[in-house]
């Protein structure tokens, strides 16, 4: 019986090691995501709201009602979003600047939503609603304002502001926790590598 390349065997078996790397690893993410989302859960249960104040986020802050103020606005944006409801429309979103010294931060505020692209206005100061963690999709800085940061988190108001109709409250079960497919996929790379390559050895 011939012996096995050795330098064929050798990348073949690092690849199908890499590939169990990989998908042990998304199972590891797995059990971090379901973790997160628990927290998250609990959170939204919570009764009393947050106070928070600046423009950063505290660690528990997520998916629970908050009580914060807006010193100052930037331009209504309007993007795709969905009401109380489940209809689709437009989600009216505005840009709540913090400035501390030279250094500004803006957190988008989710005004509210309506079936129309007409802006709002709306001059900030107190607000209720839900903090999400995370950028707002389609939101972006206006032109010329590179400097200001964008926090990686958003409010929901709730109840709406500027005459608006509810948004849709978001939902942590919303957030995808698909590592355990993605895991599948990867062991079944491996598999499927190693059969190939005991094929192709057989043949030869």
């Amino acid at each position: 019986m011939r012996r096995p390349p050795l330098i064929a065997t050798l990348v073949v078996l690092l690849a199908v090691g890499m590939m169990i790397a990989l998908g042990m690893w998304q199972l590891q993410r797995r059990a971090w995501k379901e973790a997160l989302l628990a927290r998250f859960a609990a959170a939204e249960q919570i009764a009393a709201p947050l106070v928070v104040t600046g423009a950063d986020l505290p660690h528990d802050a997520a998916y629970r009602h908050v009580v914060w103020a807006c010193p100052e606005t930037g331009a209504d944006q309007v993007v795709a979003g969905r009401n109380a409801e489940g209809r689709s429309g437009w989600a009216h979103v505005v840009l709540c600047i913090h400035r501390s010294g030279a250094d500004a931060t803006m957190v988008p505020v989710v005004l509210g939503w309506s079936f129309g692209l007409a802006p709002v206005r709306w001059a900030g100061g107190a607000l209720a609603g839900v903090a999400v963690p995370g950028p707002k999709a389609g939101v972006v800085l206006p032109p010329g304002s590179a400097g200001p940061r964008k926090a990686d988190w958003h409010i929901v108001a709730e109840p709406p502001l500027a005459g608006l109709i509810a948004n849709a409250r978001p939902d942590p079960r919303d957030i995808p926790n698909n590592h355990w497919s993605y895991a599948i996929q990867w062991f079944a790379f491996a598999a499927t590598a190693l059969i190939i390559y005991i094929l192709a050895l057989r043949r030869r």
